[in-house]
């Protein structure tokens, strides 16, 4: 598992947790908020205490909530983006939408919670226009590439039904590659980037 800072989105946090605990030996591992309620701001205090505890072995500090409020996360963002040395800071909550964009933006984020292209969220695909491709890629550039196929799978499919846009063979094969690329590893924001900017092209 990787153990660097990041954002585990998942409805069910004790299986994460006890996957971390299997690396007690390596690391010092902290978990703050074990119980699934609201992260509050004596939670935060708690965190970032632990973090200055300094010890031989690196440290991985594990915040896990329902929900981080806004205040909280504001208190965490500056230990979050300089953390001390070897320390990683490990999020586990419920849903994406709970973590701030500046919190988003500095972490990698982990979806692990069972998805359907039903439950994907994406751009109005009626009003589709370079300001709303822009804010939808900022929100996506930690997104990991199993969300991004499920969200360009959810755009042809939109894109289809709305029966605004030009798809030709061409572009359909450019969904289809869009897919291909992310399996082997191209940059999620990159291939999303490409797609978006393709179908505002061939709006009627």
């Amino acid at each position: 598992m990787n153990l660097d800072s990041q954002i585990i989105i998942t409805q069910d946090s004790s299986q994460f947790i006890d996957e971390l605990m299997g690396y007690e030996e390596q690391y010092r591992i902290v978990i703050i908020k074990e119980d699934l309620k609201a992260f509050s701001v004596d939670d935060a205090k708690e965190a970032i205490r632990q973090a200055h505890i300094s010890s031989e072995k690196p440290t991985i500090i594990i915040l896990v909530a329902k929900s981080f409020s806004a205040i909280v996360q504001n208190k965490l963002l500056k230990i979050i983006e300089e953390p001390p040395i070897n320390t990683s800071f490990i999020l586990i909550c419920n849903t994406k939408s709970t973590i701030l964009p500046t919190i988003r933006s500095r972490l990698p984020i982990y979806n692990k919670t069972t998805q359907t292209n039903n439950d994907i969220v994406t751009p109005d695909i009626n009003s589709l226009n370079l300001k709303t491709i822009y804010e939808f890629i900022q929100q996506h550039k930690r997104t990991d590439s199993k969300e991004i196929k499920l969200i360009i799978e959810r755009l042809l499919k939109d894109a289809l039904k709305s029966n605004k846009y030009q798809l030709d063979e061409e572009t359909l094969q450019l969904f289809h590659n869009s897919i291909l690329a992310l399996d082997i590893g191209s940059p999620s924001s990159f291939v999303l980037t490409t797609i978006l900017m393709k179908l505002n092209s061939i709006k009627k």
